[in-house]
């Protein structure tokens, strides 16, 4: 299955709003994004749990109030999961509630007008490689590292969903069998080692075993471990904090491993890491470009692809749900 191609918007072209939600495990962020990938304006919930009610009632609340503000002529969704995206339900998404959700039709009938469903990923995907560090590359690999890793491969300027829309879960290969349980009901997921949440997790454990090396934890969060997370950890590490620079350099460890892996299946000349793990910049590429160059296949013998971070950030999801919505309802050319 794949995606429409976008033809290339001219700055001086006036194109319509587009309204994208990218829905994650911890936020739902909505932005009003014009032809070129520009939001003007933007708001974020935070995601009530794992309730598929709640969720899509947060939707609508803010198309409602974003709408009632810009002229909108299309709204995109990028939700987390896999996607039959024929009829745009969500079959399984391992950090939300739903489960073969036709969450297209059911947000259509709560908003009254058209909606474009797809991957949360596969929308990050398209925004950077039409106005990010894609620019350029007929050939890609996003990674998308947040709560889990979602993933897209775009190839010639389409994102390909493979033979039944679900291409891209890079985040499900098991790369520790017998690891760490994943939400997906599989163990050693490679998202349990390279992810937001496996940052969290590991800062926590130090903390919970009363480790002297989780003292800037502990004292980040006033003494609280649970309220360790992913975040925390990066804005440490960023701080200089020399343990949660270790954590996000093991968790770099196995970004690049896990990118060896999509180079001898894939050999894309480009991987675009994004989403909010992603903030850690160079203290998690540059572990993850060494482990990929000592893990690749035929290394020394080939070329080794760039390993770059997303230049449109933790909007990327969002831009692109927007923007591929805006193709979708394109009248055709006469």
């Amino acid at each position: 299955m794949t995606l429409p191609q976008h033809e290339p918007v001219s700055a001086s072209m006036k194109s319509p709003l587009a309204l994208g939600i990218d829905i994650g495990g911890t936020k739902v962020a909505a932005g009003v994004v014009d032809g070129n990938g520009v939001i003007l304006e933007e708001l974020r919930r935070t995601t009530p749990g794992r309730d598929a009610r709640a969720v899509e009632a947060v939707i609508v609340e803010l198309v409602h109030e974003l709408g009632a503000r810009h002229t909108l002529a299309s709204v995109g969704v990028g939700a987390a999961g896999w996607m039959d995206l024929e009829d745009s339900r969500v079959l399984f998404s391992p950090h939300l509630a739903w489960r073969d959700e036709p969450l297209r039709d059911t947000l259509e009938a709560m908003l009254g007008r058209p909606v474009l469903v797809t991957n949360d990923a596969d929308a990050a995907a398209w925004a950077e490689s039409r106005f990010g560090a894609g620019r350029g590359h007929d050939r890609l690999v996003m990674l998308t590292l947040g709560t889990g890793i979602g993933g897209a491969l775009v190839i010639d300027g389409r994102v390909e969903r493979g033979s039944f829309g679900m291409a891209g879960e890079f985040g499900h290969q098991i790369i520790m069998p017998g690891g760490h349980r994943c939400e997906c009901g599989n163990r050693g997921c490679w998202e349990q080692y390279a992810s937001g949440n496996a940052l969290g997790r590991e800062g926590r454990e130090l903390a919970k075993k009363h480790s002297p090396m989780a003292a800037g934890f502990l004292a980040a969060v006033a003494g609280r471990p649970r309220d360790i997370t992913g975040s925390v950890v990066t804005e440490l590490a960023l701080q200089g904090e020399p343990t949660a620079q270790e954590l996000v350099a093991e968790v770099g460890d196995w970004l690049g491993l896990g990118i060896a892996n999509l180079a001898a299946a894939l050999d894309p000349a480009l991987f675009v890491i994004g989403g909010g793990l992603s903030a850690a910049g160079e203290l998690l590429l540059e572990p993850a470009r060494r482990a990929y160059s000592r893990n690749l296949t035929g290394r020394g013998y080939r070329q080794e692809a760039v390993i770059t971070v997303a230049e449109l950030g933790p909007n990327a999801g969002l831009i692109g749900a927007a923007d591929l919505s805006r193709v979708r309802t394109r009248p055709a050319r006469a």
